[in-house]
C-alpha cells in the first residue's frame, strides 16, 4: 500500500510553488476538508473533471478496498476549500447517487481510464463527489 501521505506531501507543495502546475500530472487541484475527528486542516491533491460550473472529483484511493480520509471529512462537514491554479474558493461537497453518479464517472472514466480499472478492482462503489462553488 502506498503512504499516501508522503506522497501527497511533494505533490502539494509542487502544486502551491508553480500556481497548480505540477509536472508529469493533468488537471489538479487541493482540496482543503476539516478533519472529521481532529477539527484540523487536512489537504489533499486531487484530479478532477468538470460538469457545467461545477467540479467532480472521485474517492477511488487508487482502487485501494478503504475510501481516502478525506472523503469522510467532506461527509462530516460538506464546506470544503478549492485551490484550483492560484485561485483559492469555499464550495459545497456532494457525493453523488444513482444516475447522476453513473454518468459522471463514465465521464471521469472515459478521460482517465485509469478510473474505470480502480472500480473493476475494488471491492467497494468508488464514490463520487461534485463541488458547487459558494458564493
Amino acid at each position: 500500500m502506498r503512504d499516501w501521505d508522503t506522497f501527497n506531501a511533494g505533490v502539494i507543495e509542487e502544486f502551491r510553488a508553480n500556481n497548480g502546475v505540477v509536472k508529469g500530472r493533468g488537471a489538479l487541484l487541493l482540496l482543503t476538508t476539516t478533519g472529521a475527528r481532529s477539527g484540523l486542516p487536512r489537504v489533499a491533491p486531487l484530479v478532477f473533471t468538470r460538469d457545467g460550473d461545477d467540479i467532480v472529483i472521485i474517492a477511488s484511493k487508487g482502487g485501494e478496498p478503504t475510501h481516502p480520509d478525506w472523503y469522510y471529512n467532506l461527509v462530516t462537514r460538506s464546506e470544503v476549500t478549492v485551490e484550483l491554479g492560484s485561485e483559492q474558493f469555499r464550495a459545497r461537497a456532494r457525493v453523488t447517487d444513482g444516475d447522476e453518479r453513473t454518468r459522471l464517472y463514465d465521464a471521469m472514466a472515459a478521460e482517465m481510464p485509469f478510473f474505470a480499472e480502480y472500480q473493476r478492482k475494488a471491492e467497494r462503489t468508488i464514490p463520487l463527489v461534485v463541488l458547487e462553488r459558494l458564493p
